[in-house]
């Protein structure tokens, strides 16, 4: 073979596989994606109640999961009296409430923040806290805060999933 029919052959070899390799993304690129239903599945959020004249919602369910806005210990329109324990003990019925209201229960939450405007408080909570739920205990973030709305001196926030 010539040095001059070799280099041709070298050229053409090149071009023919380059031009393949070309043909060979276009395709893959035109062709229909593979279907995951698996990652494919997503649940739109569904706005639950609202804050009466406050701007937010209740609650959000996004598929089996349950986003609370935070309670605190309102009553019939008022902070119930009688210090961090009662205010905690009516913000956890109201949680309960909420959870109810919506199809889940106390046993469904899985996280929950605590805000206590004076930490010295905290056993007092926690007290009342292990009372209203039961073991295996949601995981939870506890915060030392300046204010709450209303004047309250706890205020909570969970999630729950199904």
């Amino acid at each position: 073979m010539s040095k001059i029919t070799h280099k041709l052959t070298a050229h053409l070899t090149k071009a023919l596989l380059v031009g393949a390799c070309s043909l060979g993304l276009a395709m893959t690129a035109n062709a229909a994606p593979m279907a995951n239903t698996a990652s494919l599945t997503k649940s739109s959020p569904v706005f639950l109640g609202d804050g009466g004249n406050y701007p937010f919602s209740e609650a959000v369910r996004v598929g089996d999961t349950l986003y609370m806005s935070g309670q605190i210990g309102f009553k019939d329109g008022k902070l119930v009296k009688g210090g961090v324990k009662a205010e905690a003990k009516q913000t956890l019925d109201n949680i309960n409430e909420t959870l109810l209201k919506y199809g889940y229960q106390k046993s469904d939450i899985v996280k929950c923040m605590a805000m206590l405007t004076d930490m010295d408080d905290f056993d007092d909570f926690n007290k009342v806290y292990k009372a209203e739920l039961a073991k295996p205990y949601p995981v939870r973030s506890a915060f030392g805060v300046a204010e709450l709305a209303a004047g309250a001196s706890v205020e909570v926030e969970c999630i729950a999933a199904k």
